[in-house]
C-alpha cells in the first residue's frame, strides 16, 4: 500500500497535518521529541556511569557473611 509513495505524497501528508494541527502545536511537539531524546541519552550516559564506578568501587571489597547468628549454627 504505501511502496508507490513518493515526494508529492509525503508532501501532500505534511500540508494536511500541518492545516489540522497548526505551525505552533507541531514545533511545540517537536520541541518535547527533542528533550525527550536528550533526556534519554543523559540517563543512558549516567546510569553506564553509575554502574561503571560500581565495578570500579567493589574491586577492593570482599565478601562478608551476612547471614543471622542463629543461622549460622545451621548452615
Amino acid at each position: 500500500m504505501l511502496n508507490n509513495i513518493g515526494l508529492p505524497g509525503i508532501l501532500l501528508i505534511a500540508v494536511v497535518v500541518l492545516v489540522l494541527f497548526g505551525r505552533g502545536k507541531i514545533a511545540g511537539l517537536m520541541g518535547e521529541v527533542g528533550k525527550g531524546i536528550t533526556s534519554f541519552k543523559r540517563g543512558v550516559r549516567e546510569g553506564a556511569d553509575e554502574i561503571e564506578n560500581a565495578s570500579d568501587d567493589d574491586v577492593g571489597e570482599t565478601a562478608r557473611d551476612v547471614t543471622p547468628e542463629r543461622d549460622r549454627e545451621n548452615a
